[in-house]
């Protein structure tokens, strides 16, 4: 019998998406465990309680997404994502979710500045949180649909950008990876890339977590363009 040759046998194995659940309240943790734990390709690693827990559980456990409550009593959820996202013993950072009582859209803004990818609120459906998982695991983002009401609320058109870029832009709102944008729009991932790069320098900005804030606050601007 032939045998598989193992980079074929990697190749064909299925991702599975290892998680890390932090929250002060073992009664929401327990509910995660038990709604998240028979998702397929999915595999809790680990939970903590509190700031000081997590930051000492979370490097060992290797997750590649932490699900994080915003309120704790030690250290506020956006303080501790700051923290991992930027110390060198968490590299490289998992992807971090916010689980958050709170639609305030200053939390979803420092949220999304120091790096979060997704920011769902807790009396959401379940689905949201596992639709935010999907997203987030995928390369994109995801904000519970309350929260970005409450982003886009009022905002001012600012029409910088070309419509290629303005669809691009649209796109990262919604939470789209550029491989997907790529796919709509039948470009190369290339293309998309190097229109993002374009998109941040025409608005004046830097970093990766500031161009996807923008987009979450102004897609809808130019959503509808081409």
């Amino acid at each position: 019998m032939n045998e598989v040759p193992a980079t074929a046998a990697a190749a064909a194995a299925p991702v599975v998406v290892r998680l890390f659940l932090v929250d002060d309240h073992p009664l929401v943790r327990d509910g995660l465990r038990a709604r998240l734990g028979s998702m397929p390709g999915l595999e809790i690693v680990g939970e903590a309680g509190s700031a000081a827990e997590a930051l000492a559980l979370i490097g060992p456990a290797q997750p590649h997404l932490v699900l994080m409550d915003v309120g704790m009593k030690d250290m506020n959820g956006i303080e501790l994502a700051a923290l991992l996202l930027q110390q060198p013993q968490h590299q490289p950072a998992p992807h971090i979710v916010m689980l958050s009582m709170y639609d305030n859209p200053e939390y979803v803004q420092k949220a999304l500045q120091v790096g979060a990818r997704g920011y769902v609120l807790k009396d959401a459906p379940a689905a949201e949180i596992v639709a935010a998982i999907e997203a987030v695991s995928a390369g994109g983002t995801f904000l519970s649909p309350a929260v970005s009401k409450k982003l886009f609320r009022n905002q001012t058109p600012r029409p910088l950008l070309t419509p290629r870029e303005g669809e691009i832009l649209s796109a990262l709102g919604r939470g789209e990876s550029s491989k997907q944008i790529a796919r709509d729009l039948g470009l190369s991932v290339r293309t998309v890339e190097a229109h993002r790069q374009s998109i941040k320098r025409r608005l004046g900005i830097e970093g990766q977590a500031e161009l996807i804030k923008y987009a979450v606050e102004h897609a809808r601007e130019f959503g509808g363009q081409g």
